[in-house]
């Protein structure tokens, strides 16, 4: 059963029609007019997912496969089928960044060549403003700075390309963003928000990315950048969206929550999602209806109340494209406004239903990806032991975490490093490792730096690892060369650090300064800690080949584990 949105803020007089539009307003262009509606109502479906991360290939869960490009299009094409003029496809940011290596080491073009294929090229890719596919932003899109992302969905080869497309056309869907603005200008790089009708019933989709991304990109890559805050972006677009008769409006932001899992349609008896999501949604404007969320990889489906008491449908399709967003409306023609909405989030099992015939186009496309990519991928660098966790203990550090900033201290020959905990993306599996896996593993391409602290610098950072930008709890930097405890009991902003010693078990000395080595995600300022002066900026080795030199160098099988560089204590 649809939950209903009718009441105080869906049924309101009718909106005035809308006008021609101008070069500042997206255009309205319908998909599907009819002469004569045979209901009093209009039923339009919306497919969304998030934080696809370029994961062309499926993965397994519970033992069965799930996922990847082919499987996720055979199910989108499914659910759209024989109402392909009342359907949309949209992606809540992340759907690049952070890929595997059969994307990422192609700068994300077969994801992109993915999306297209579900953009039908009659209405899309030019100025109509017809697209059924539309996209958003999320942090990992920044991950290699403006100019990188825009050459993404613009066009023209990357300077290590071309790759499977020569020459490279660009997105030929549309994306939307409200918050991300030029600094100089003010204005946003892409298009706030598209209009689409349906049978003469417009809807709108704005896109937002979550304000705190500039923390956890490299801040050189959007230094011309400006993120404004998500509800009030996105609700400043509201009167503009009224002046051309839109009442049904559909966020599709890069923030998210968690709630339980659940089977079927949207429960209002579910137990209700919690996060950072909260404080925008009880922001939100009351035109908004639909909240397609990621950023969290985790289940949503609510009916959530803004300040106001509006129901708002909250979604989330965890991630990868493991899942999707099948979402019901229906609009009232007179009003043009959201008078009921529903969701099912619904796991794409590559051994069921529409998984059993993958895409053959996809498919093809993955299948070419997979060769560009293979010599790299398979090469092995050596051979683990044991598996090698990137899971910190209650103290934060992580046995991934000691190998990989022993790596990068042994790359510069410095006497300590650090490494952000966020850059690792997955463990280390037992057996043989390939480059591939590394990659995986750590697949942002930093280059390392050698950066000149005095022990007291090095304090005064590592007690900025809570409180402040930082998320609850913190963010414990992995280390190497050196090891220290830190207080819990201290409140967060005081100084919590003690007891540093080198790998020698002496003191370190606070005027002394040391040699420390971090990627260039860190020394720029990444994670919301402060910004560092490289001795030779980027004239260091690539992250992960210095990883692969590492551990190629170390007696096989390798092992690794927790040493207790890092401990906590609760002293009161």
């Amino acid at each position: 059963m649809l939950a209903t949105a009718c009441g105080a803020f869906a049924c309101a007089p009718p909106a005035p029609a809308p006008p021609a539009s101008t070069p500042s307003s997206p255009a309205s262009v319908g998909r599907s007019e009819a002469a004569a509606p045979a209901e009093p109502v209009l039923r339009v479906k919306i497919l969304g997912f998030n934080d696809f991360h370029g994961q062309l290939s499926p993965k397994r869960e519970l033992g069965r496969p799930v996922g990847g490009a082919a499987v996720l299009a055979a199910y989108l094409r499914a659910a759209m089928a024989g109402h392909e003029d009342h359907t949309f496809i949209v992606h809540a940011g992340d759907f690049v960044g952070a890929s595997p290596p059969n994307s990422g080491l192609l700068q994300d073009e077969p994801s992109i060549d993915f999306l297209n294929s579900l953009a039908p090229a009659s209405a899309c890719g030019g100025t109509a403003g017809a697209c059924p596919v539309i996209g958003g932003f999320g942090n990992h899109e920044f991950d290699e700075g403006k100019d990188e992302l825009l050459r993404l969905l613009r066009g023209g080869n990357h300077r290590a390309g071309p790759f499977l497309d020569d020459p490279w056309r660009g997105a030929r869907y549309d994306m939307v963003c409200a918050n991300v603005v030029e600094r100089a200008t003010g204005k946003p790089i892409v298009p706030p928000y598209a209009i689409r009708t349906v049978e003469g019933v417009p809807i709108a989709f704005i896109g937002a990315v979550l304000k705190a991304a500039p923390s956890i990109v490299t801040p050189t890559g959007i230094a011309e950048l400006t993120f404004l805050d998500e509800a009030d972006a996105v609700n400043g677009y509201v009167p503009e969206l009224a002046r051309q008769g839109v009442r049904a409006i559909v966020l599709q932001i890069h923030q998210g929550d968690t709630q339980p899992p659940y089977a079927g349609p949207t429960r209002a008896d579910a137990p209700p999602p919690t996060g950072a999501l909260d404080r925008v949604i009880a922001r939100l404007d009351d035109e908004i209806d639909v909240v397609v969320s990621g950023h969290t990889h985790e289940f949503t489906n609510a009916l959530v109340a803004n300040a106001h008491g509006k129901p708002l449908l909250v979604v989330q399709a965890r991630s990868g494209g493991v899942a999707y967003d099948d979402i019901e409306l229906v609009l009232d023609r007179h009003t043009r406004d959201v008078v009921e909405k529903s969701a099912s989030i619904i796991a794409t099992w590559g051994d069921d239903g529409p998984g059993l015939t993958p895409d053959p186009a996809v498919a093809a496309l993955v299948a070419a990806a997979d060769a560009r990519v293979k010599d790299t991928v398979e090469r092995v660098v050596g051979t683990a032991r044991f598996a090698v966790s990137a899971t910190p203990n209650d103290a934060g550090e992580s046995a991934l975490g000691d190998l990989v900033a022993d790596a990068e201290r042994a790359a510069l020959r410095a006497d300590f490093a650090l490494m952000n905990p966020g850059g690792l993306r997955r463990d280390l599996d037992a057996g043989k490792v390939t480059w591939g896996e590394l990659f995986g593993m750590q697949p942002f391409g930093n280059t390392l730096v050698g950066v000149r602290m005095t022990g007291t610098k090095l304090v005064e950072l590592l007690n900025q690892q809570w409180g402040g930008a930082q998320p609850p709890g913190g963010r414990v930097l992995q280390i190497s060369g050196f090891s220290y405890a830190w207080d819990a009991i201290v409140p967060e902003g005081g100084v919590r650090v003690v007891e540093l010693r080198d790998a020698r078990g002496r003191p370190l000395n606070p005027s002394k300064r040391y040699l420390v080595a971090m990627n260039s995600f860190l020394a720029a300022g990444g994670d919301a800690f402060p910004a560092q002066v490289p001795l030779t900026p980027g004239a260091g080795p690539n992250d992960l080949d210095a990883l692969a030199t590492y551990l190629k160098s170390l007696p096989q099988p390798f092992s690794a584990k927790i040493e207790g560089r890092i401990r906590r204590l609760e002293r009161r």
